[in-house]
């Protein structure tokens, strides 16, 4: 189990590949961004984007998807987010893309009013499968500690 206290400022990580599906593009965009260009090839041809792209929200919840499969494999005593900040739609996400995502943490911090947990911040890059930064976000998780008495 990965508690607070092995939380290394600094490191970084590269995992995940999220094939993106047509149908998925469309089924998202159906149901929570029904713009053109997210749903139909000729209204998307005529866009900035070229051709059917994914939602910026839907690339959320692919990485979304990523980072929780990290977090189950590696056991962190997660404990929830209390959100997300500076989330960038770099480069459109098209059918047929593979992301990843590179993760570095950026630092961590004990709860003064809460011993049992702590706090981090993660820089996110999702990149395509040609190395393309995609989407950028940086994030904030809680996490348990394995002392609550322990100090930084």
């Amino acid at each position: 189990m990965q508690y607070y206290e092995d939380i290394v400022p600094g490191s970084s990580d590269r995992f995940g590949a999220y094939a993106v599906t047509r149908e998925e593009v469309i089924e998202f965009a159906s149901k929570y961004d029904p713009q053109p260009f997210h749903l139909d090839d000729e209204a998307a041809k005529q866009t900035y984007f070229g051709r059917l792209s994914a939602s910026g929200w839907h690339t959320c919840a692919m990485t979304m998807a990523m980072l929780v499969e990290q977090l189950k494999q590696h056991q962190q005593a997660g404990l929830g987010s209390p959100g997300v900040d500076e989330l960038r739609w770099v480069k459109p996400v098209y059918p047929g893309d593979t992301l990843t995502c590179e993760r570095i943490t950026i630092d961590k911090k004990r709860s003064k009013s809460r011993p049992e947990m702590g706090s981090f911040r993660n820089e996110v890059k999702v990149l395509n499968q040609h190395g393309e930064v995609v989407m950028t976000m940086k994030s904030t998780g809680f996490i348990r500690t394995r002392d609550p008495n322990g100090t930084d």
